[in-house]
């Protein structure tokens, strides 16, 4: 039995993306290999994750699928592995795609939360913002100033994705961002 993530799946599947667009979930830099198949004419298209996020992941590929396209992706990094079931949410000939999860299968569940985890800086995995009186009583001000490092953290990603920043410039102010 496959684990659904809830809220993977976006607003609209158009060809581009809405300007107005808001994700469940951040999307955070991430490098990895990724093998993309459509699973009724075993069609692969292989690529690399530019960005990550629990609800979906950018694939860098010169040829992606259609939008709408219901697909099975395997991205490895390192020496591990995760598997997952994705729809197209948007797709670009000679830019990538951009896949929102539906499934993770169990046994990836644990590699994939331990690299939301890993990149979000121990940032609940759900992507969720404690509530105002926690953030009251953790000391923390107006809740627009907690949003600023995500907001900056999504433009920085965004920037490396369209080749503006270097991964290496980008890795940079995502690290003093952080400091």
């Amino acid at each position: 039995m496959e684990k659904r993530l809830p809220g993977s799946l976006p607003q609209g599947h158009g060809a581009e993306r809405p300007r107005d667009e808001r994700r469940h979930y951040p999307r955070f830099a991430f490098n990895a290999t990724a093998d993309v198949m459509e699973p009724q004419s075993h069609t692969h298209i292989n690529g690399r994750t530019s960005d990550i996020g629990q609800g979906g992941c950018y694939v860098d590929t010169l040829s992606p699928f259609p939008v709408g396209t219901l697909v099975k992706i395997r991205i490895s990094r390192g020496s591990h592995s995760v598997e997952a079931e994705a729809k197209v949410s948007y797709s670009k000939v000679g830019m990538g795609m951009g896949l929102a999860f539906i499934a993770v299968q169990p046994e990836h569940l644990k590699v994939f939360r331990s690299w939301i985890l890993e990149l979000s800086d121990g940032l609940p995995a759900d992507g969720s913002v404690p509530s105002p009186e926690k953030k009251v009583a953790a000391g923390v001000g107006d809740s627009s100033k907690q949003e600023q490092p995500q907001v900056l953290h999504e433009l920085i990603t965004a920037l490396m994705r369209k080749g503006v920043l270097t991964e290496t410039e980008g890795k940079e102010f995502l690290r003093r961002l952080k400091g």
